[in-house]
């Protein structure tokens, strides 16, 4: 069985990195160098010290037992090629929103599309150096998440802790897939 999950979030907030972490794969990748063509749109505030951006996705799989499989969709961050993400997204069983506490709001957009179409998602807080921590409550309601939506604590360079993500995002996704299927009418006999 292979199921598809989404790794969507800002710019710069380590999407490309956690797909990279955890592929069993060479992941593929799709940056190309910031340019000055871009600066007037590429807000890097934050981020000043990136070199390069996604332009279409990144991919890669993970094996997580026999018989299932896992492959990842990294979208890219900036707003310019959000078009992408409806493509992406066909077909999704979850995602992860990858969230950076100090530029939390750059998460607002992915968190509003998957609402809006009802697909699972946890939020994982990738922990970066010198960023300030924060308990996953103050996360969840910085960002009005719902109170069953994940969010966990991550470094989107190592592999165990992205796994973890996943994981979480999967079992999100069969849980409330098993909700709508218990919620659903018994048809008369």
């Amino acid at each position: 069985m292979a199921l598809k999950i989404l790794v969507a979030g800002g710019f710069g907030v380590g999407k490309t990195t956690l797909v990279g972490a955890v592929s069993e794969i060479k992941p593929l990748r799709t940056e190309e160098a910031l340019s000055a063509a871009g600066e007037p749109v590429d807000d890097t505030a934050g981020v000043e010290q990136k070199t390069t951006t996604t332009v279409a996705m990144d991919f890669g799989r993970i094996t997580v037992r026999e018989g299932l499989v896992l492959y990842l969709f990294g979208t890219p961050g900036q707003d310019r090629f959000w078009f992408l993400w409806d493509e992406l997204a066909q077909g999704a069983l979850g995602a992860v929103v990858l969230a950076d506490t100090r530029r939390l709001e750059d998460c607002f957009a992915a968190v509003d599309y998957f609402e809006r179409r009802g697909i699972p998602f946890a939020v994982a807080v990738n922990c970066f150096e010198g960023a300030r921590s924060f308990p996953a409550e103050a996360v969840r309601d910085a960002l009005d998440l719902d109170e069953h939506v994940p969010v966990v604590a991550c470094d989107a360079r190592e592999r165990e802790s992205a796994k973890e993500v996943l994981i979480a995002v999967v079992e999100h996704a069969l849980r409330r897939s098993a909700e709508a299927r218990a919620s659903e009418p018994v048809p008369a006999p």
